[in-house]
């Protein structure tokens, strides 16, 4: 069966824009992998009539209503109150998660109020979905032929609930297993990769093909239904082989958190140092290689070279260089890793230099104007970049990060820059 699923977002604070809804994101993601189709997202503030009316209009379009927040201890916690009414069931004490709560708060050494009893409240003859990451449980049930499932709203629990207990309460409802295969890609925009693919994915049904926008990349997921799962890898298997074929070196892996992963992991395999020189991207080359668990077993450090007195002082960067070609330049973007590399003494060094806005460079060099290199035993390679004045100053960072680290990839992997 089929199931169509609405997200039910509660939560006044997600209306005003003091938070950003990255509940809905993570649970799309989630369940995009487990082959449910989200159709709809919803955000309702704490009030109880839109509250009730957003779960009528729910009920009746979806067969999965998965909400979050609202499952707190104050009066404004409305999610149980609702969805127990729109499906006609009595809200019960469970001993049990009050038990819970009482041990949280003791483990945490802070004062427990009464309303916080309000969280064992729970509707009769449902699935309780422990929280063993915060006070408030959890739920699950079936009424009226549709599937209703209550998570915390805190990202903090909100995530690990999701994947411990509402994702095995999903898969139950499926018949057979659903597996996927995310293949990573740098170089290429979405609707060049689209085009290409555009008449086979719309001809496929199972195994079947998607494709998603990400920070200056793109991914291709996989997924395939069938009652085993060797037989669900079976029917992956070529497609994925044809994709890796058909994008070539654009394909920086295969269920790979991330190009910075790679990396890391390319740099531990041939036992190699790494490090860094940023201006432009400001430390975010670093910041986003240390955000990797185990890090420090390749990566030395980075040097934030912000100015030309940083770049000629501690990258040792000709001053005459700077002077005649600007710290915007593909000869300095060459000198900062080649100077990383020696600072460091690091096996491969990259660096970033650029204009990320909003203003041009003093030497008239427009917004999006960024150099990265990379230098290693065998030279020192620059890539040029054009990103376009456009996109906004985090964006142009970010993709600049990326392209540096394009440039380790493909050096690691023996591949052309």
């Amino acid at each position: 069966m089929s199931h169509t699923v609405e997200i039910l977002s509660v939560g006044t604070e997600l209306l005003l824009g003091n938070i950003a809804n990255t509940d809905a994101q993570m649970l799309s993601q989630g369940l995009s992998e487990l082959g449910l189709n989200v159709f709809w997202h919803t955000v309702v503030g704490d009030n109880l009539q839109r509250a009730e009316e957003a779960v009528a209009l729910a009920k009746q379009r979806a067969d999965i209503i998965i909400t979050t927040g609202g499952l707190g201890p104050t009066c404004d916690d409305l999610t149980k109150n609702v969805l127990a009414e729109a499906f006609g069931k009595k809200l019960i004490f469970d001993e049990e998660s009050a038990r819970r709560i009482r041990s949280y708060f003791q483990r945490t050494g802070r004062p427990m109020t009464d309303n916080n009893l309000q969280q064992a409240m729970l509707p009769e003859g449902c699935t309780i979905l422990p929280n063993d990451w915060g006070t408030a449980p959890g739920c699950a049930f079936e009424a009226d032929g549709v599937h209703v499932i209550m998570l915390p709203g805190p990202p903090s629990e909100c995530r690990p609930m999701f994947q411990y207990r509402a994702r095995p309460y999903l898969l139950s409802l499926s018949e057979g297993v659903i597996a996927s295969h995310t293949i990573k890609l740098f170089g290429i925009g979405e609707s060049a990769m689209e085009a290409r693919l555009r008449d086979q994915m719309n001809a496929m049904s199972n195994p079947t093909l998607a494709p998603y926008a990400k920070e200056g990349e793109c991914e291709l997921r996989v997924t395939a239904k069938a009652a085993t799962d060797a037989e669900a890898q079976a029917l992956l298997r070529p497609t994925v082989d044809q994709v890796k074929a058909l994008f070539g070196d654009k394909v920086y892996g295969v269920d790979v958190p991330s190009l910075e992963h790679v990396i890391i992991q390319g740099c531990k395999e041939k036992g190699l140092t790494l490090g860094c020189a940023e201006s432009c991207t400001g430390g975010l080359i670093a910041k986003r290689l240390t955000d990797i668990p185990g890090a420090s077993a390749a990566f030395k450090g980075g040097i934030v070279s912000y100015t030309n007195e940083i770049k000629t002082d501690i990258l040792h960067v000709p001053g005459h260089i700077l002077e005649q070609f600007g710290a915007v330049s593909r000869e300095v973007a060459a000198a900062m890793a080649e100077g990383a590399r020696q600072a460091l003494n690091c096996d491969v060094a990259l660096s970033s230099t650029g204009v990320a806005g909003p203003d041009r460079d003093d030497r008239d060099n427009e917004v999006g104007t960024m150099f990265v290199a990379i230098a290693t035993q065998d030279g020192v390679h620059v890539r040029p970049l054009r990103l376009g004045a456009r996109p906004m100053r985090e964006r142009l960072r970010t993709q600049t990060a990326s392209h540096a680290f394009d440039l380790a990839r493909r050096y690691l992997s023996g591949l052309e820059y």
